[in-house]
């Protein structure tokens, strides 16, 4: 019988495809993490954790700068109702018409972020980030 080979195309995996050059690529895995050895056992009362104390910020963040008209390589997907995103849509276009701003939804919802985060860090509790989802 003749050699049979496949038809098959052997195309590239979406790592090869989709990599970012910033990242160290890696032919190998990582090793697997060493396995804790089995202690003996101990015929005593088990002792209870202290309670865990508040967490308090050791420094304030920064609310990033909102990034603006570039090329963005990180994206995620928001469902939003057909008012918010009727709401959004005429936002954008006042912008373009009373204030002579073209932009798209994704840099109105953004820069929305931007101010959002910022309020957030600066007034913590108060924000009103903190309200609107307390109300909820």
């Amino acid at each position: 019988m003749a050699d049979q080979r496949s038809r098959r195309v052997t195309l590239p995996g979406a790592d090869e495809l989709f990599f970012r050059p910033s990242e160290p690529r890696t032919a190998e895995p990582a090793p697997p993490a060493p396995v804790p050895e089995p202690q003996p056992a101990v015929h005593a009362a088990p002792v209870a954790p202290p309670p865990a104390p508040r967490r308090k910020r050791a420094q304030p963040r920064r609310a990033p700068q909102p990034s603006g008209r570039q090329r963005h390589d990180e994206k995620i997907t928001v469902y939003i109702s057909a008012p918010e995103l009727l709401a959004l849509e005429q936002t954008r276009l006042t912008l373009r018409a009373e204030h002579g701003l073209t932009v798209d939804r994704g840099r109105v919802v953004r820069e929305a972020v931007a101010v959002l985060l910022a309020d957030f860090e600066e007034h913590g509790e108060s924000s009103m980030l903190v309200r609107r989802l307390t109300d909820d």
